[in-house]
């Protein structure tokens, strides 16, 4: 049985402010709670404080000392099911190798109402 609405949690890893606000408000309208980061440190401080998340949403291309693909491995050591949707506007692709097993790649630009159903088919029950 699908998760009601507003009750599953995106986590959302994306340095480009404007981009992470204007998709976290349109996740909000469709029922998702979303987390916003903007590195992959923040992402991990966030999930070892204990809070809520139920899918991994994060841009490869991330400042600090750790990308995407990297966040995505240390995050699957603490939470081995999460699901993981990579994005980037400068891959067009990626190859399985360099994605966690059972994760998803969406290149940008993305539409936001495919990001939506693929965030509810991914949190279903």
């Amino acid at each position: 049985m699908p998760q009601p609405a507003g009750s599953a949690t995106v986590l959302m890893v994306e340095d480009e402010v404007l981009i992470s606000h204007l998709v976290a408000d349109w996740l909000d309208e469709h029922g998702f709670a979303v987390h916003e980061v903007t590195d992959a440190d923040a992402a991990l401080r966030y999930i070892d404080s204990g809070g809520a998340v139920d899918v991994l949403f994060t841009d490869i291309n991330l400042p600090g000392r750790m990308n995407g693909t990297e966040l995505a491995v240390k995050v699957r050591e603490r939470c081995p099911e999460l699901p993981v949707v990579y994005t980037s506007g400068r891959y067009s692709h990626m190859g399985p190798d360099r994605l966690v097993p059972r994760s998803v790649f969406v290149a940008k630009p993305y539409d936001p109402d495919a990001i939506c159903a693929l965030f509810e088919r991914l949190t279903a029950a």
